[in-house]
């Protein structure tokens, strides 16, 4: 007899990150059935279930994502929504502009080189909202880097609309609308710049990112339409504002377990990489990832038809106990003389971003949240009575206040 699955559409909405958590300690299960909108959906946690999820034999993410995250978070032609050859030709090009060592230090100098002169103007003031400041502080910096240029009056509204991309993708009120009117400003803006540097009427450095994407050609030998080429251009640059959360959550982690700071200071470079991946398992930030079935079917004793979901809990599986130990504490040493298994450590995604769907800008992430979270426990600053509390039915999560901090230099 076929199992009855009920719609638990609104136990996402009201649960948030727990909404899968909540399902398979219902049940007991690493895999759960159930239905979205009406649609089956199969949610799944653990290596082996990432593993089968970025099998494109099993999963595939061609009209899986939904039209309102399109709209906000990836834009529509993203690499995101391509699959098999199509899909590798367009990551081609993003694993040459984001996973070579000697192209991400250039990024971090120019990230780092604008929170260094934004020190002395948050010294200046009565107090300063960490999130917003790194936004800044992230578009200035890889702005530069992209190629694309900024003058000093647009950067806090790039910076805004950056940020609202991310921040309205999981709502359907005025973030989302906000994110909307985000996206149709940077396309069409990045989108006349492209054009202008394929006509010549604007230069951007060689080997830029702006300058790739200018030039390359799909898996049909063709350029990338003006607006595509703006999305991918933005699906560079809005990921790398988006650390802007995690210099917010590391901010937190500072102020609930200031032992850490001296160390984290000293700039050792194994603990601060440490501390990154501690920050991006503990904190809530993507909720899951998923794509739909070509065909119907079945993991760990679930079947599930054609064009159903199928859902990586991301959050769930960066606190599985199996895997980590103690999740709910908060301990960078647990990375220190490990390896981390490509499918164990999922905030942004599983796998092998060079052969399938993970972000190829983890490094870039590591990279930067390392960096700034050394200059951020180097402030001498107070963390003055704030609301602190991150909800997890708010997606995605941030810290109520957004990090208040009273700065007065550097130590």
């Amino acid at each position: 007899m076929r199992r009855l699955r009920l719609d638990t559409t609104l136990q996402l909405i009201t649960r948030g990150y727990g909404w899968l958590p909540d399902q398979r300690r219902a049940t007991g299960r690493r895999t759960v059935a159930t239905r979205l909108g009406g649609r089956p959906v199969l949610g799944v946690e653990g290596p082996d279930a990432a593993r089968f999820l970025y099998d494109e034999d099993h999963v595939l993410r061609a009209h899986a994502i939904p039209e309102p995250v399109q709209g906000t978070l990836f834009g529509k032609g993203a690499v995101h929504t391509l699959d098999g050859y199509e899909h590798r030709v367009r990551k081609a090009m993003f694993i040459a502009l984001l996973m070579d060592p000697a192209r991400i230090a250039p990024l971090v100098d120019q990230v780092t080189a604008a929170w260094d002169a934004a020190v002395p103007g948050w010294a200046a003031r009565e107090q300063i909202v960490l999130l917003e400041e790194a936004r800044v502080v992230l578009t200035r910096g890889v702005c530069d880097w992209v190629g694309v240029p900024l003058a000093a009056d647009e950067v806090d509204s790039v910076a805004r609309d950056l940020t609202a991309l991310v921040d309205g993708f999981a709502t359907g009120g005025p973030r989302h609308w906000r994110a909307r009117r985000a996206r149709g400003r940077r396309e069409a803006w990045l989108a006349r710049l492209v054009e202008e540097v394929r006509e010549g009427t604007a230069a951007v450095p060689a080997g830029s990112v702006v300058d790739v994407v200018a030039r390359h050609r799909d898996a049909d030998g063709e350029r990338l339409e003006p607006r595509v080429a703006a999305v991918e251009v933005l699906n560079v640059v809005r990921p790398t504002v988006a650390v802007s959360w995690f210099v917010a959550f590391s901010g937190h982690a500072l102020a609930r377990w200031p032992q850490y700071r001296e160390r984290l200071a000293g700039g050792d470079a194994e603990f601060a990489e440490a501390w990154a991946h501690e920050v991006r398992r503990f904190y809530p930030f993507a909720p899951f990832i998923g794509g739909r079935t070509p065909r119907a079917v079945e993991w760990d004793g679930e079947r599930v038809p054609a064009n159903s979901m199928v859902l990586l809990d991301l959050y769930g599986q960066d606190h599985d106990p199996d895997l980590w130990g103690d999740p709910y504490a908060f301990r960078p040493e647990r990375f220190l003389g490990r390896d981390i298994g490509p499918f164990e450590l999922v905030p942004q995604g599983a796998g092998d971003p060079r052969t399938n769907h993970r972000c190829p800008g983890e490094q870039v992430t590591v990279a930067l949240l390392s960096a700034l979270a050394v200059r951020l426990a180097r402030l001498d600053a107070d963390v003055p009575e704030q609301d602190l509390t991150i909800s997890l039915r708010r997606i995605p999560a941030r810290p109520a206040s957004g990090v208040v901090l009273r700065v007065r230099g550097t130590t």
